[in-house]
């Protein structure tokens, strides 16, 4: 493949990702005395008690910037995005001082005023004079994630004849120094000073822009690439595209408007770069400065030129058709309604500096400082009851970075606030109470995970939203009908090998291909029920973790946790609905006597670490539970007792059954019984088959995935196994049969010796091993020692198959050990209440 069809390749599959697309903000703010109305130096202040990892300086001393997560879905920025208005706000207000997001504030004393003492900006101070004094303007800059930087930088260009319409939606800032300019943003006037702004060029490549950029350093007028002040521009330290023109905006809602609609143009602008189309043909640099004076004058209140045909129209027409272009964009992501409403909101408001010209008309300028202060602090409460007292000291330094729960002020995430709410009337001395009852109620259940260890329950639930679990769903069933496809076919005629799609000593080779698969009829369902793994970083990326065929396990453990969270924990169950456990149930019963209602459930016994959930599945299927030494075989048939057996719901491993009852396998070979699942089946196990999944899906469905994979290398191949080797310190190694967390190493948080013991395995046996990219988990709020900590956690999801793939409506959420990223039960971890919404 040549190196412009695989940019094309991966450009394609980018797209076919859009809906996890990430997008984040940050945001400037004049900090302002309340008594006098003026724009006052006392940033600095404010930032002492401010997390420094979401609150920084800038230029001037006048100016807090806030960061934003960066997040898939809108809904969840805009509630970053108002917590942390929320935050600055508050810490404003105790010092008498209010917070205005606009481009311009209209009382200003420029000789009161200071640049933050730093030696970067005390340079720009000195060589740019005036320019950098005068620098007295916020604006909002928008981050979209595009992996690709040779894409990246083609995206300014592109996307330029668009960025006048999100300019005039966010148009703020009429007055400079105390009188009208005669703008709807004078901002832009201000900040066109500077040698490097502007339009951004049109390169090709990365290495072509980083070669222009090095060029202008070169000439001295600017000292380093973050003095690129293009109005859209490539990051030069993270995988993102960087819009930089709007000002900043009163009201949150615009802010995250921008972000929906800039997120929407660089995938729209991909996909045209995709198709090969060219840019528009206003995307020239000369019209592009023409078309930004006329947003810069005008806002919404005028006209705007059209980017397709380069003619003047009324804004607010512009803005709706430029809506209906992204509309496609828009509703991949999920983001058409709530983008939709948010921009019929701001047509019909209008821009910040109409309502600041209206204010000055019967107030003067106070009344405009006043307008911005209260608007800037408004619907920033989204959860105003969730900032529990409780729950604020069980969280201490608690770390949201990438918590799905928690906000950074100790606010409750989206569908939390009930959940949060309640556990605050619990507080921690409730909590350890409940807690106490927990562990009575399993002891009196028997639920435990191995002998003498109950099996671990945190009673703070998981919630995966509908938009999460829609999207989950779509995917898992894309999966496991792939991987049914794949097993017959690994067994049967091999095509995915003959066609070159996997290597033959790759299926042949893997530590679970097993003979006895190809005693399988064709027409049997190999994976009645699969067990799927999946991770979910700190934006709302999903990723699978692994495959589970053989004998997954989790399904009964989740039911029990709904169970005794019903028991214990009643006020959080009620709090938000989702599916009862018997939905669960008719699922996994369905699929299991799709062949014969004549099933009995097959366990190694007690001794087994999960002998408590064989026992609760045979009890709510109301099936018999066996063990080898109950089945008998007679005239050909399969019998317990005097009860004839057409399926084993299988939860022992193959080779133990064929052990135990040899004959067995004539009775799978001849279809008088079948197993569920069916023997191989370990092949798709296999963490190096994983890594074929996505062509998998292509080959069998002719789909792209709709579920990604962790990007993994396998060890068996020289290129790859030199890259793990080089960067063990950084990924994850797992040996390719291993199971519950068993010889996995994570690089980060292993030690030199961990790590070379590592090396040395794999330098032993590369085809045994792969390493993937570490992901950046996200964290859930787990109740330990009285206080509440974020651990790591994944999802176990279930699909059972029939004629059409269905999506268990239960699943399991596994827990971390502190300090720990692996969750297995075996390796110390635990569970959750899982509530799928």
């Amino acid at each position: 493949m040549g190196i412009v069809d695989e940019n094309v390749y991966r450009l394609r599959i980018m797209l076919e990702k859009l809906e996890s697309v990430a997008v984040g903000v940050e945001e400037e703010f004049h900090t302002v005395d309340l008594a006098t109305r003026k724009l006052v130096p006392r940033a600095d202040r404010l930032l002492q008690n401010l997390p420094e990892n979401r609150f920084s300086g800038e230029l001037q001393r006048s100016v807090v910037e806030t960061n934003s997560r960066p997040f898939v879905r809108l809904s969840d920025l805009l509630e970053d995005l108002a917590a942390l208005r929320r935050a600055v706000v508050s810490e404003a207000e105790s010092f008498g001082l209010g917070v205005v997001a606009a481009g311009t504030v209209p009382i200003v004393d420029i000789d009161a005023l200071k640049v933050t003492p730093d030696p970067r900006y005390e340079t720009m101070l000195e060589e740019y004079q005036l320019l950098a004094r005068e620098q007295l303007i916020c604006g909002a800059q928008v981050h979209v994630e595009v992996e690709d930087r040779d894409l990246a930088v083609q995206i300014g260009h592109r996307v330029s004849p668009w960025m006048p319409v999100l300019l005039a939606l966010s148009a703020s800032s009429p007055f400079w120094l105390g009188s009208d300019s005669g703008y709807a943003s004078y901002r832009t006037l201000l900040w066109n000073r500077w040698p490097t702004t502007g339009p951004a060029p049109a390169v090709g490549s990365a290495a072509e822009y980083d070669a222009l950029v090095a060029q202008l350093i070169g000439t001295g007028v600017i000292t380093d690439p973050g003095m690129i002040y293009y109005d859209v521009r490539a990051s030069d330290h993270v995988p993102t595209v960087e819009l930089r023109i709007p000002d900043a905006c009163p009201r949150v809602e615009d802010v995250t408007l921008l972000a929906g609609l800039f997120r929407a143009l660089v995938v729209t602008e991909l996909d045209a770069i995709a198709a090969g189309r060219p840019p528009v043909p206003t995307a020239r640099p000369e019209l592009v400065r023409t078309l930004t004076w006329r947003a810069a004058r005008a806002g919404l209140e005028g006209e705007l030129v059209d980017p397709l045909e380069g003619r003047a129209k009324p804004a607010r027409q512009v803005v709706r058709e430029t809506l209906d272009a992204l509309r496609p964009a828009l509703e991949s992501t999920g983001d058409w309604d709530l983008t939709c409403e948010l921009a019929e909101s701001s047509l019909r408001r209008g821009t910040s500096a109409a309502r600041q010209r209206s204010a000055f008309a019967t107030g003067g300028l106070e009344a405009v400082v006043d307008q911005l202060v209260s608007e800037t602090r408004a619907n920033t409460d989204w959860w105003p009851e969730a900032r529990c007292s409780q729950i604020v000291s069980m969280t201490g330094d608690y770390d949201t970075s990438a918590d799905e729960a928690i906000v950074f002020d100790g606010t409750a995430r989206g569908p939390y606030g009930l959940v949060v709410t309640a556990l605050d009337r619990l507080g921690a001395e409730g909590l350890a109470e409940r807690n106490r009852q927990k562990e009575e109620v399993q002891q009196d259940l028997g639920m435990y995970f191995e002998e003498g260890r109950l099996f671990p329950v945190d009673l703070i639930p998981r919630i995966v939203a509908s938009e999460d679990w829609e999207f989950l769903q779509a995917g898992l069933s894309q999966r496991a009908r792939a991987l049914e496809r794949f097993l017959h076919d690994a067994y049967g005629p091999g095509g995915i090998v003959e066609d070159g799609v996997i290597p033959k000593e790759l299926v042949t080779g893997a530590p679970g291909y097993r003979e006895e698969g190809r005693f399988v009829p064709r027409d049997a369902i190999r994976c009645a029920v699969s067990g799927t793994d999946l991770v979910r970083d700190g934006a709302g990326h999903w990723f699978v973790l692994e495959d589970n065929l053989r004998v997954p396990s989790g399904l009964g453990y989740a039911m029990a946790n709904r169970w005794l969270s019903a028991r214990v924990v009643p006020e959080l169950v009620r709090a938000v609905a989702t599916p009862a456990p018997r939905r669960a149930m008719s699922v996994l019963r369905g699929a299991l006597t799709q062949a014969s209602r004549e099933l009995a459930l097959i366990t190694s016994g007690p001794s087994d670490p999960a002998y408590y959930e064989h026992g609760l599945l045979a009890r709510e299927l109301d099936v018999p539970l066996v063990e080898p030494g109950d089945l008998r075989i007679s005239d050909g048939e399969l019998f317990t007792g005097d009860r004839r057996i057409k399926v084993l719901y299988r939860r022992i491993d193959e080779e133990d059954l064929w052990e135990a009852v040899p004959a067995l396998r004539d009775l799978v070979a001849s279809g008088a019984v079948l197993l569920a699942n069916a023997p191989g089946n370990g092949l798709g196990d296999d963490k190096s088959i994983y890594a074929y999944v996505p062509q998998m899906i292509s080959y069998y469905l002719g789909e792209h995935p709709v579920l990604d994979n962790v990007p993994t290398y396998l060890c068996r191949e020289p290129a790859d196994l030199e890259q793990v080797l080089d960067r063990l310190p950084e990924l994850v190694v797992k040996p390719v049969d291993g199971y519950g967390g068993q010889g996995v190493v994570i690089g980060p948080d292993a030690s030199p010796q961990e790590l070379e013991a590592a090396r040395a395995e794999i330098l032993a046996a590369p085809d045994q091993w792969i390493g993937q990219e570490t992901v950046a988990v996200s964290t859930h709020p787990t109740f330990a020692d009285g206080r509440l900590e974020p651990r790591v956690v994944d999802l176990r999801a279930f699909v059972c198959l029939g004629a059409e793939p269905d999506v268990v409506p239960m699943a399991l959420t596994r827990v971390a050990a502190h300090g720990s990223r692996i969750v297995n039960s075996s390796r110390g971890g635990g569970s959750k209440d899982t509530w799928l919404l």
